[in-house]
Formats: structure tokens, C-alpha cells, sequence
């Protein structure tokens, strides 16, 4: 058994603050009609530095999302919360919400950048 203490191992993590808006969509034709709106929206919070991920949720074994989740960095939760309402979806009353801090300890990404042809590739 390890005699590291937590918060020795703690000290060391990134214990970056994000904030996790979890979805609930409902179903119907205004869904479709907003969609391009929604996406626009989150296209603008990535390039923002808003967005850390997006993307809808899945039940094991379904094809069709249950949900989605919105993974964004925010000062607090009062902030998460105002990009949440400034969503199309959400604005019109098309998705319901929970907003939950999520503290991102540890992990890691990779990515590769080609000088020769100018692409990059997210591994």
C-alpha cells in the first residue's frame, strides 16, 4: 500500500475548474429548425476558447442520443449558466438543463502537427 498522501498527488494535478451542462432534449420539428442555429452557436464558443467538448449522449446499445453533453470553461456557475441559456435550443424552450462543476484532475491529449503538408491529426 502507498504512504503518498492525497493531497501530495493532488498538488501536483491540473484541478482545472470546468462546467458540465448536461442536456435533455425534446423531440419534434423545432429541433430541426434550430439546429443550424445550436451548431453555429457552439462552432462560436469553440473558437472562443469557451468550448472544451460537445456532443451528444448515447444509451448502450442505442443509435438515437437520450441527451447531450456541454463540457465549457466559465469564472463560475453563474456564467456556465448564462452561456447555457444563450443556447437556441434552450432559449426557445426546446432542451432543459443541469449545470455541475467538473474539476479536471487528470488526463492527457495527444495531437500531431505535419510542417510538410499543413495538417494535424487529433490521436
Amino acid at each position: 500500500m502507498s504512504k503518498t498522501k492525497p493531497e501530495d498527488l493532488y498538488a501536483s494535478m491540473l484541478r482545472q475548474s470546468l462546467y458540465v451542462i448536461t442536456t435533455t432534449p425534446a423531440r419534434g420539428e423545432a429541433m430541426q429548425d434550430l439546429l443550424p442555429a445550436h451548431l453555429e452557436y457552439q462552432i462560436k464558443m469553440e473558437r472562443d476558447g469557451i468550448l472544451f467538448g460537445a456532443g451528444p449522449l448515447f444509451e448502450e446499445g442505442e443509435a438515437i442520443p437520450y441527451g447531450g453533453m456541454i463540457i465549457v470553461r466559465a469564472k463560475d456557475e453563474a456564467e456556465a449558466r448564462a452561456l447555457a441559456d444563450a443556447d437556441p435550443f434552450h432559449a426557445a424552450g426546446l432542451r432543459s438543463y443541469t449545470v455541475n462543476r467538473w474539476m479536471l484532475n487528470e488526463g492527457a491529449i495527444s495531437f500531431t502537427v505535419r510542417y510538410s503538408d499543413q495538417t494535424a491529426e487529433i490521436g
